[in-house]
């Protein structure tokens, strides 16, 4: 079974890319939902695999490591892939009416679509660092083209300033790498925590993997580029942004710290990964408080939840409270893509409805369109960190590894941070709740665009009631070496 599931997940969004590039979307409707379909079954299908069964290595076309390409599928690795699915058929579903089709540029969404979420499935899965490397690079290059679609001079000017940071980041990655196999000579994941273990990679490998990673993933301060593209790119385009792209190379930041960088060179620096992290909380917070874009709220928070992310170095450093932090920095991770993809896309119908960007134009929509602001609500609950939702689980992980660990400081950014969280959004609920006049002038999105980020608020709250069952997939090791 696995023989057929593993490989598809990589190669399907290739061909079905391609067929983007052949096809018009228009004339090729149903090719491209059932892309999205089948896609979607394979995912829940290897989640469900893996689940039962335990993770494992899978040599792809049967040639093992070295000469061939190793995939690593994992607990970790199957959730993420899920999660993949889950947000990208949203946000294709939302596209596919958001889109102004008779618009040329929306027939380069698909291809490109298509490309990342292959991407997004090679870096999930790759179980060697070169590999990891080609879909990093694979999803920068589908997601610059996805903030510059349109064409417009401010999404030209976000795209390149994302495209100089992310090749800036790309380099000093690959740059470590290059440093690694000539250390080692081996790129593979498993092989190099082994040789780790007995001789820790030099200093400067972990602080080039760590900037150019961090600079990717939009850490304070290098988050200079995040905002404008988030917050300029089509809806359903900034959805995948904010809920993947991101993600991806804090993933692989992630898979590294557990494979080399906890070992001689690990508290110092964890702790000043978690110092900006407290300052991308604290800063992104703050900035999104003074928006009057409400995307770009929207997008500043965004700078502030991936700060949350980085408290998982601190606070992994041995014992009970390490696997506390792990659980609550990826529980966080789902959780905030859910509902930070739900946050885009009710933005996006709340700004087609009122025909404005500014956060002062939502006043009445709060009595003429209560749906869609309901499902920005909803997600709201879970980027506050409010029970019951998953959000909420995910800080009081966090909270138990802090206290465990001694490191009660970061306590205190957990409650400033929710703050900081409350004050912007409920500014935006302020504005929707104002009166303007008695009629209704707003243009009312249809129910299927309202529906979709409903769905996705509503599991991103129920993420919170059925937290122990992605946890435990999440924790599943490898069932042995070799795949079949």
């Amino acid at each position: 079974m696995l023989a057929l599931l593993i490989p598809g997940l990589l190669f399907t969004p290739l061909a079905w890319a391609v067929m983007s590039v052949l096809v018009d979307f228009r004339r090729g409707y149903w090719l491209c939902w059932a892309g999205i379909l089948l896609q979607a079954l394979v995912s829940a299908g290897l989640w469900l695999t893996v689940a039962r069964e335990g993770g494992l290595y899978y040599a792809l076309g049967g040639w093992p490591a070295p000469l061939g390409i190793e995939l690593r599928v994992d607990g970790m690795a199957v959730t993420f892939v899920l999660l993949t699915a889950l947000v990208a058929s949203a946000a294709a579903l939302h596209a596919g009416v958001y889109l102004d089709a008779a618009k040329g540029y929306q027939r380069y969404f698909w291809p490109l679509f298509w490309f990342l979420w292959a991407g997004l499935n090679g870096v999930w899965l790759a179980g060697d660092l070169f590999n990891l490397y080609v879909g990093l690079e694979l999803i920068t290059l589908a997601a610059v083209g996805l903030v510059a679609l349109g064409g417009e001079a401010g999404a030209l000017r976000a795209a390149l300033r994302y495209l100089f940071a992310a090749l800036l980041g790309s380099l000093g990655y690959l740059l470590a790498v290059a440093l690694l196999y000539g250390d080692y000579g081996s790129l593979s994941l498993a092989g190099l925590t082994a040789l780790a273990a007995e001789r820790p990679p030099p200093p400067l490998v972990i602080l080039l993997a760590a900037a150019g990673l961090a600079l990717k993933t939009a850490l304070f301060p290098l988050h200079f580029w995040l905002p404008p593209a988030h917050g300029i790119a089509r809806s359903p385009v900034s959805a995948l942004l904010s809920a993947l792209v991101v993600k991806a190379s804090f993933y692989i930041f992630a898979r590294l710290w557990w494979g080399l960088g906890e070992g001689a060179y690990g508290w110092w620096l964890a702790q000043a990964l978690g110092a900006l992290g407290a300052g991308g909380v604290l800063v992104g917070g703050w900035l999104a408080l003074r928006q009057a874009r409400l995307k770009m709220v929207v997008a500043y928070s965004s700078v502030a939840q991936i700060g949350y992310l980085f408290l998982l170095f601190p606070l992994s450093q041995g014992g009970e409270a390490a696997e506390l932090a792990r659980q609550g920095v990826m529980l966080h991770l789902l959780s905030h893509a859910l509902a930070k993809a739900a946050m885009f896309l009710a933005a996006g119908n709340l700004i087609l409805a009122v025909g404005s960007h500014r956060v002062d134009a939502l006043a009445g929509v709060s009595r003429f369109l209560p749906f869609s602001l309901f499902s920005f609500g909803l997600a709201a609950v879970s980027l506050m960190g409010l029970p019951p939702s998953g959000g909420f689980v995910a800080k009081w992980l966090l909270l138990q590894a802090s206290i465990q660990s001694g490191q009660w400081w970061w306590i205190l950014l957990l409650v400033a941070g929710g703050l900081l969280s409350a004050l912007y959004l409920f500014r935006i609920f302020r504005a929707s709740f104002l009166e303007k006049g008695g009629e209704d002038t707003f243009y009312h999105p249809s129910r299927g665009l309202e529906v979709i980020p409903m769905v996705l608020a509503l599991m991103a709250i129920g993420l919170g009631f059925a937290a122990e069952w992605p946890l435990a997939v999440l924790a599943l090791p490898f069932s042995g070496e070799g795949g079949s």
